[in-house]
C-alpha cells in the first residue's frame, strides 16, 4: 500500500459491520468507547476518594456491575485494542508521526484549543446521551433501535448545522 493510499471506504464499512455483528454475537453488546473512559474515571475516583465513590449514585450504579475492578471491563480492552490497531495500521502504511493539521487561516494555538474544547464537549455530551457515537448510533442502528436512528440523525444533522458556523476554522 502506498503512503497516502487508504482502504476502500465501502470495504472498511463492511469490515466495521462484520466486527459489530461478531461483537454483538459474542458479548451481547455493541461497540462503544465512552464506557472505557467512564471505567477509568471510576477507577481513579475509587483510588483517590473511595468514600466519595460509595456515596455517589453515579459511581455506585456503575460499580455494582464491575465489583472486582472497573478497569476489567471489556470496553477498556476494546479501546486498548483500538489504540494498538491504529498504531499498527499507521506503522504498516508508513503514516505515523506527529503532525498538526490546520487551515492556513488559523494559528496552531487556536487549532489546539478548538480540538481540546471539542473533545471536552464530545465527552460531556456522550455522558448526557448515555453513550458515544459508536455506542449510541452505530450499535443502536445495528439492532434497529429507534434511539439509534434518532441519534444518527442528530449527529449528522448537528454536524451540518455547526459546520456552517465553524467552517472558517478549516477554509
Amino acid at each position: 500500500m502506498k503512503k497516502n493510499e487508504y482502504m476502500n471506504p465501502y470495504l472498511a464499512g463492511f469490515f466495521l459491520g462484520l466486527l459489530l455483528l461478531v461483537t454483538i454475537f459474542i458479548t451481547g453488546r455493541g461497540l462503544g468507547a465512552s464506557g472505557a473512559v467512564k471505567s477509568g474515571v471510576i477507577a481513579a475516583v475509587t483510588t483517590i476518594a473511595p468514600s466519595h465513590t460509595s456515596e455517589t449514585h453515579y459511581y455506585t450504579e456503575f460499580f455494582e456491575e464491575h465489583k472486582d475492578n472497573p478497569l476489567k471491563s471489556w470496553l477498556v480492552f476494546e479501546v486498548i485494542g483500538v489504540v494498538i490497531g491504529a498504531f499498527a495500521s499507521g506503522l504498516i502504511s508508513d503514516r505515523t508521526g506527529f503532525k498538526l493539521e490546520r487551515s492556513p487561516g488559523i494559528t496552531t494555538n487556536v487549532r489546539i484549543i478548538s480540538a481540546v474544547f471539542g473533545g471536552l464537549l464530545f465527552g460531556f455530551g456522550s455522558q448526557l446521551g448515555r453513550g458515544c457515537t459508536s455506542g449510541a448510533a452505530l450499535s443502536g442502528m445495528a439492532v434497529l433501535s429507534t434511539g439509534g436512528l434518532v441519534t444518527m440523525i442528530a449527529i449528522f444533522g448537528g454536524a451540518y448545522v455547526f459546520a456552517y458556523f465553524f467552517r472558517k476554522l478549516w477554509i
